[in-house]
């Protein structure tokens, strides 16, 4: 290849502008402070412009994310709070799409994810990425987070980009399914109570036309042996118990589930629940769910509409 060729074919290396080794530089100091924890170096730097103007970026090679990343990947809550009052963006995203609040909730940092939601932070992190806070959650068995995050609007029937292949047919990961098949059975019942639909995968339009035979989480809990809890509150919470196919081998450590699936099919069930689950319905659907505890009733409604035993009175 001659010169003239060499010289029409484009870079693969690209060599920095001295502004752009500037800003690296920048980035890196205060990413060490953030890493350090040192609060009052941090907010007296962000006090300088040439800080200032980098404080959304990422810089150099392997830095996927921003400083706030850098705090909230630490725990850091101090330097967390000084990046923000100094306009950190709070939904930045880094390489993988991943926002600060998704990084918080990966590592179970409690009081960073109130910090970042009460700053405005999505609940359901960035479109762009494969998964979500709530995926995320619900797999790690993160009870607390879970709760703040559906509290504050998060998607409870948050579906990942990613499927799995199981029997020939396409299985969506969703939060149901994973707090079930990670034994998270008070994820999986929190989800349920913020409206979380019992027959996952069975009412998607879209996922039915490529689908023949998509798989409930009722049978995905048969299939992985969840345990009869986690079928009782599918059954309670109005999973269509006719969806599920049933593979009953002799060896079968689900008989006692598969006896109540069965007991379910053959029995109507009380007009009651099913006026608790018309009213839970419509709640889901006007965006009120999480707000049962405010409705003007006797608090022994508001205890049945959140299947929560009655409350003896005391005489």
């Amino acid at each position: 290849m001659c010169a003239k060729e060499i010289n029409k074919e484009p870079s693969m290396l690209h060599l920095r502008t001295p502004e752009e080794e500037q800003s690296s530089w920048d980035i890196s100091q205060l990413r060490q402070a953030v890493l350090e924890n040192n609060d009052r170096l941090l907010d007296e730097m962000l006090c300088q412009e040439i800080y200032r103007k980098v404080i959304n970026l990422r810089g150099g090679w392997g830095i996927a994310g921003t400083p706030l990343h850098a705090a909230v990947s630490k725990g850091n809550l101090s330097c967390l709070q000084v990046l923000l009052a100094h306009g950190a963006l709070v939904d930045c995203v880094d390489v993988k799409a991943q926002t600060p609040l998704f990084t918080a909730v990966r590592g179970k940092y409690l009081d960073c994810v109130l910090a970042l939601l009460r700053a405005g932070a999505s609940p359901n992190g960035s479109s762009s990425n494969n998964c979500s806070p709530v995926l995320t959650a619900a797999r790690e068995g993160d009870a607390e987070i879970l709760k703040e995050l559906l509290k504050r609007g998060a998607e409870v029937n948050s579906r990942s980009k990613v499927l799995l292949w199981t029997s020939s047919a396409r299985v969506s990961s969703g939060p149901l399914y994973l707090a079930a098949v990670y034994g998270h059975l008070d994820c999986f019942r929190l989800l349920l109570l913020f409206g979380a639909d019992p027959d996952y995968n069975c009412t998607d339009a879209g996922l039915l036309s490529s689908v023949k035979q998509p798989k409930t989480v009722l049978e995905m809990c048969l299939r992985h042996g969840c345990g009869v809890e986690y079928v009782r509150l599918l059954i309670d919470f109005g999973a269509n118990v006719y969806l599920p196919t049933l593979i009953i081998e002799k060896s079968t450590k689900q008989n006692e589930a598969v006896e109540l699936l069965l007991h379910e099919r053959g029995n109507p069930k009380a007009l009651t629940s099913q006026c608790r689950l018309a009213v839970r319905r419509h709640l889901r659907k006007i965006g009120r769910i999480h707000c049962i505890d405010q409705l003007e009733m006797p608090s022994s409604l508001v205890n049945f509409l959140q299947h929560k035993p009655a409350t003896a009175i005391v005489l």
